[in-house]
């Protein structure tokens, strides 16, 4: 897969991951390193709280997220570089045996006008599980090489 440049970036356009599926495992073993909660550790302890059973972290839900955009069709050129978030939201939670994809739609593109070899994409990604339901929705704003600095 080729790399995209800002050039090659429209608004509108998406584009769609492989999957990844999610097992009990590799939940508690991210929580137990990075954001050891209860509802994230143990199922039986998951089952008393809001959730109602065992939930992947947030955090565990995007770095799946990153994962999956890396192995994608979505190449921006010099990699996928985050100059920041405008919103994050974690509308479900990502349970053991979830299989997670992601979707991405072009929202905005800019070139820099400080910086004439880059610009910048807006993106929003959703994270869907194998019902289509959303578990992770963000918009982010990312750093695009160009093609040819200085064009229009």
């Amino acid at each position: 897969m080729s790399e995209h440049y800002l050039e090659d970036f429209a608004v509108g356009q998406t584009f769609a991951s492989g999957r990844l599926r999610v097992d009990d495992e590799q939940i508690r073993r991210f929580a137990g390193e990075f954001d050891p909660q209860p509802f994230h550790l143990d199922a039986e302890t998951a089952r008393q709280t809001i959730f109602g059973g065992l939930a992947a972290s947030g955090w565990h839900t995007a770095a799946l997220t990153m994962r999956l955009l890396v192995d994608s069709p979505f190449r921006p050129a010099g990699g996928i570089v985050g100059a920041g978030i405008e919103e994050l939201r974690w509308p479900l939670p990502v349970r053991p045996g979830d299989e997670l994809r992601v979707e991405s739609e072009v929202l905005d593109v800019r070139p820099s006008k400080s910086r004439p070899e880059q610009g910048m994409i807006r993106v929003r990604t959703t994270t869907l599980n194998q019902n289509g339901e959303a578990v992770q929705v963000f918009v982010g704003n990312l750093v695009v090489r160009r093609r040819s600095p200085g064009s229009s």
